[in-house]
Formats: C-alpha cells, structure tokens, sequence
C-alpha cells in the first residue's frame, strides 16, 4: 500500500508554475554574482600579497598568487614593535568596545524613559555634536589639560560614547513593550536591576551590532595615535605601526629607481618588495582579526531578525 502510493505521488507529481522556476533561476543567479562580486576583492589582495613582488609588477594577479612567497609578511612583521602594537590594538579594542556598549546603553535607557524631565535637552546636546565641533586644536588643548596625552586612556574616554550608537540603541529600547518594564517595577525591581536583569538581555542583537561598529572603528583608528601618543612607542597601535611602514615604503619607493623596488636586507638574502604589494599585505593583517570576530556575532543579527520579525 505504502508503495502504491509513492508511485501515485510520483505519477502525480505537481511542478511549480514556470515564473516561480524563472525567480528561482534569477534569485539563484543574482546571488552568486554577489557573492562572487563581494568575494573577488579580499581573494585578489590575499593573492597579492602572497606572490612575489617582482613577478606582482607584471600584472594578471587574480584569485591566486603566480609566485608563492611569504616575503611581503616577513617585510611587515620584521619589525620588533609590531607584536606589541598588535597588544595594544587588541586591548584598546576589547576595552574601548565593552565600555563603550555598556555607557551606551545606560545612557539610551535613560533618555528613552518618558518620565526623565531632561530626555528631550540630553538628547538634543548629543544630536548637536553630530553637527558641530571644536576643531583639532582645541580637542587637542582639551586632552592635553585632562592629562590624557601620552596616556592609554585617550583611545578610550573621547569616544565612550558615540551618537549615532546611541539613537540607534534608544530606539531599540523605545520599541520594547512597556508591559516587561512594567512587570519589574511591580516586582519591586529598581531602575539599575530593570536596566541589567531585563533590558540588557533584551536589546543584546543591537548592542552586538554597536560593539560590531565600535570594535572595527577602535581596531582601525590611527590618527588619534598619531595626535597624542606618536612619541610613546609603547603606546603604538598595529595600524599605526602599518601606516609608518606604508609611507616608509612609499618614500624609499620613490627614491629607489624606475622599478619602485624596495630592499629589505635579511641575513645574505634581499627580500624586494613594492608599495602595492605592502599595501596588499597592511589589508590582509588588519581585517583578517575583525572578520573572524563576526561569525561570533552573526548569531545575535540573526535573533534580532527573527525577534523584529515577531513583534511585525
């Protein structure tokens, strides 16, 4: 009987209608021109910076290196501050993301809340900054007088908090139903126990999305090291440590001949390498550390989807 009827279902079979056929091949289609259009990018500067520099010149480098070398790298890591501006980086980056998240979201639960008498005035102090600046100079003369120059902190305490992470999390919390908040108060809960017992771990998909935003910014930031700390060597980032190394290979590039070679003497052997295949390698060592932290994150994305799509 069993039998007779899968044979019925396959005698029967129903085909899905031709335009749903023609989407699906189009979807299909489209998709993978995405993929292969978002892909081909990092896969041609990974190949870069794996092949030979003197053979990269010639040109035709796509998806995979001619030449295998590691000699780019070995250019980049060869010098001894590189590893601990590497430790800086990744503690501004830890640090600067945590605080960062957690002031954030204090603050955007307090302005969110309709019977804080000063939302409206906060919230339109912080909007004004978005638009108007005191200029270098000050911001400058502003660290020096809070004696954060020559100082870690300095990386931290100027961006703890960002604006736009902060509308973006008020509104989150705005949207949440004011029953939850409710339930706590009634419980006897007060306003820093409702904040880390019930909100906390209801906005976590928008606070993995602002530590997203604020741990590439932190990991990328230079400039600021270059204001404040370009004398503490002790206090050098991996970027900035890339950034010196870039414009080092660009000047001793152009000074080097027709070829825009640069030698590095290692041992009895000369590794040659040319400011594109520098720079191919600066991309690779500073974006391969934040795209093996976001398939951590991907999971809140996907939850905070799944929750806006109930609450729809």
């Amino acid at each position: 009987m069993a039998s007779s009827d899968v044979n019925r279902n396959k005698k029967y079979k129903i085909k899905a209608p031709m335009g749903d056929r023609i989407f699906d091949i189009c979807n299909y289609t489209f998709m993978i021109l995405l993929m292969v259009v978002t892909l081909y990018p990092f896969l041609n500067v990974l190949a870069v910076s794996l092949n030979s520099s003197q053979d990269s010149l010639k040109g035709g480098i796509y998806m995979l290196p001619r030449v295998w070398t590691l000699d780019n790298y070995q250019y980049i890591f060869k010098e001894a501050t590189i590893f601990h501006a590497t430790l800086i980086s990744i503690l501004r980056t830890v640090i600067g993301t945590g605080l960062t998240v957690i002031c954030s979201a204090m603050v955007a639960y307090s302005i969110s809340r309709q019977e804080f008498v000063l939302r409206k005035f906060i919230t339109l102090a912080f909007i004004l900054t978005m638009y108007f600046s005191g200029g270098l100079i000050p911001t400058f003369l502003l660290m020096r007088d809070l004696h954060l120059v020559g100082s870690f902190w300095v990386y931290i305490w100027p961006g703890l908090i960002g604006v736009f992470n902060l509308i973006i999390i008020r509104s989150f919390i705005e949207n949440l139903p004011d029953s939850i908040l409710e339930s706590g108060k009634i419980d006897g809960a007060g306003e820093y126990r409702t904040f880390f017992s019930i909100v906390l771990p209801l906005t976590t998909p928008v606070l993995a999305t602002v530590a997203l935003f604020s741990g590439v910014s932190q990991w990328n930031s230079w400039f600021d090291v270059f204001l404040y700390n370009s004398s503490h060597i002790d206090l050098s980032t991996l970027q900035y440590e890339l950034q010196k190394i870039l414009q080092n290979s660009n000047t001793t590039a152009g000074t080097s001949g027709m070829d825009g070679m640069i030698s590095g003497a290692s041992g009895a052997q000369q590794n040659r390498v040319t400011p594109l295949s520098v720079r191919a390698t600066m991309t690779i060592v500073a974006s391969v550390p934040i795209i093996m932290v976001y398939p951590f994150l991907q999971k809140y994305f996907v939850k905070g989807m799944m929750v806006g799509g109930v609450k729809g």
